[in-house]
């Protein structure tokens, strides 16, 4: 079986294999100088592999443990190290009850340039931990960083500095797209570079036992800390953690560079507000490979802050990658939006599994948003998505924000362009299977003074529940938009839409298509085996 070592750490490296499939492939055997790595076959397409010495060369071996033949096999190389800094050396304690905040900072300040900081097993309550640059960050098997509950224990980041040139102003905190005063996060990395967070350890905002889910609207000193937050950092990864119980957004990376993320875990209640798993604001070059994500909110939400961050510190998300992950639960799968003022391009999710999500691609915007939102370059492929009520949405009317109810945001008619007016290119979804859809398979809702630019859906399966178990959904968060059910395709004020080898089963022939692009290419669909010719 081909795959290919895509992160090589101090201690542990991650493996991918080359495969057309979604987030899981047959079994196969992983061996290591010739000994087995895990006690019995594995089926994810990414994997890490732990335990491993510094600057030594191992020949990795992966073998199908189904189909005979020879196993794939290549030499590779960890990465070399300065130092191993224990942090019981520096007085943790690792009992959950010890306040364990200053030896743990003690070792991450005081650890030479490529050294290690070790975290060995244990529960070090702790309140925010500062990350510095060049410096790797060891999280053992059975060591948890449990977050201090008592929200006076957390440092305040405010939301803008500005400069004592009276020119220049830096973003600190922030909230939901804007710089606002912000508790700090449990681990924190503010303008470093070179660091790697590796596991199998636990990251725990120990959310659940503090006051952060309660009146969550409320500041209250300042707004909830996301449990990991980086900012204007470059060169950053993190490798085969389990990060859970956020206060608010769970992964959030801002204005930062070159990202690598690999076999994590990130977990919240489903009913914990706000918890998104994994939320690149402002960022480029960003890869996330074999990582399982169910939270409360979106799994992933891909941002650039709202329109005053666009037009002060612009900085577009573009680059982001996506691959062989698996995302259940949460209100989108994969969203874009809704703070996006700086635009979002370059999107590229495949071999994914989404499953028991409200919705599976999920894009929002509304005026104000501005002339810098532009969405574009989005591609979704080969993508299995299982029991998701309403597998692709595109909504520019979505009601956010304290003014999202008002005229200038769900008024129906036509408004002036302005440099407040967002803009969506193309989004591009094929190879795509469904199955138990419920309202509708795609739902598209532009703005008349700027419609959707293009949606293609190419080679779509899509199944819908059964009619008497299917329940009326509103797809897309706006005002007067009736509930549907059973319908393929719902589209207003949308330019142009190619739809070529759909297959939907389920549905009536006249709910194939509700509302007309303005112009329309479509091959061969299929309605309950029946071929169906739309022309615009």
């Amino acid at each position: 079986m081909k795959f290919r070592v895509t992160e090589i750490f101090n201690r542990s490296i991650t493996v991918e294999l080359v495969n057309r499939d979604k987030y899981r492939t047959q079994p196969y055997l992983v061996k290591l100088n010739g000994e087995p790595v895990f006690d019995g076959p594995q089926d994810r397409n990414v994997f890490a592999i732990t335990g491993l010495q510094p600057d030594t060369e191992y020949r990795l071996s992966v073998q199908s443990a189904v189909d005979a033949g020879r196993p794939d096999t290549q030499l590779f190389r960890t990465r070399p190290e300065s130092a191993l800094l224990d942090v019981r050396k520096f007085g943790a304690v690792g009992d959950g009850v010890h306040r364990d905040t200053a030896a743990l900072q003690a070792a991450i300040y005081a650890c030479p340039e490529k050294g290690t900081v070790r975290v060995p097993k244990g529960r070090y309550l702790t309140s925010p931990l500062f990350l510095r640059s060049s410096i790797t960050l060891w999280l053992e098997e059975g060591a948890v960083l449990l977050g201090d509950p008592d929200r006076s224990h957390y440092p305040v980041l405010p939301g803008m500095i500005p400069g004592t040139d009276e020119k220049r102003e830096f973003p600190m905190g922030t909230w939901e797209g804007n710089p606002l005063d912000s508790f700090a996060s449990l681990i924190t990395g503010i303008g470093v570079q070179e660091v790697d967070i590796i596991g199998p350890g636990v990251i725990d905002g120990n959310a659940q036992n503090g006051d952060w889910w309660e009146d969550v609207r409320t500041k209250r000193t300042a707004w909830r800390p996301n449990t990991v937050y980086l900012l204007r950092c470059t060169n950053i990864r993190m490798q085969n953690v389990t990060i859970r119980n956020s206060p608010s957004w769970t992964l959030h990376p801002a204005y930062c560079h070159h990202l690598r993320f690999s076999v994590l875990t990130i977990q919240n209640p489903p009913d914990s507000p706000n918890t998104d798993g994994f939320d690149p604001e402002s960022c480029s070059d960003v890869r996330l490979i074999g990582t399982r994500i169910s939270v409360g909110d979106d799994c992933i939400a891909i941002k650039s802050g709202k329109y005053y961050m666009a037009h002060y510190h612009w900085k577009k998300s573009t680059g982001t990658v996506i691959r062989n992950c698996l995302f259940e639960r949460g209100h989108g799968s994969v969203t874009i939006g809704s703070e996006i003022a700086g635009g979002v391009e370059e999107v590229h999710v495949s071999q994914c599994i989404f499953d028991g999500t409200d919705r599976g691609v999920r894009l929002k915007t509304r005026r104000g948003r501005g002339e810098r939102s532009l969405l574009d370059g989005l591609i979704f492929e080969r993508i299995e998505m299982r029991s998701v009520p309403m597998p692709v949405t595109v909504n520019m009317f979505y009601y956010c924000d304290p003014d999202g109810h008002s005229e200038e945001v769900q008024d129906r008619a036509a408004h002036p362009v302005t440099e407040r007016t967002p803009r969506i290119g193309t989004i591009e979804v094929r190879d795509v299977v469904c199955t138990g859809v419920n309202a509708s398979l795609l739902c598209a809702y532009g703005i008349p003074e700027m419609p959707v630019e293009c949606i293609v859906l190419e080679h779509v399966k899509a199944s819908f529940l059964p009619k008497e178990e299917r329940t009326p959904y509103i797809p897309v968060m706006m005002d007067g938009l009736d509930p549907m059910e059973g319908v393929g395709f719902y589209m207003q004020n949308v330019r142009k839409a190619v739809l070529e080898d759909i297959r939907l089963e389920g549905i009536d022939r006249d709910q194939l298509l509700i509302g007309e692009p303005e112009q329309l290419e479509s091959e061969r669909i299929l309605v309950n085996g029946e071929e169906i010719r739309l022309q615009k």
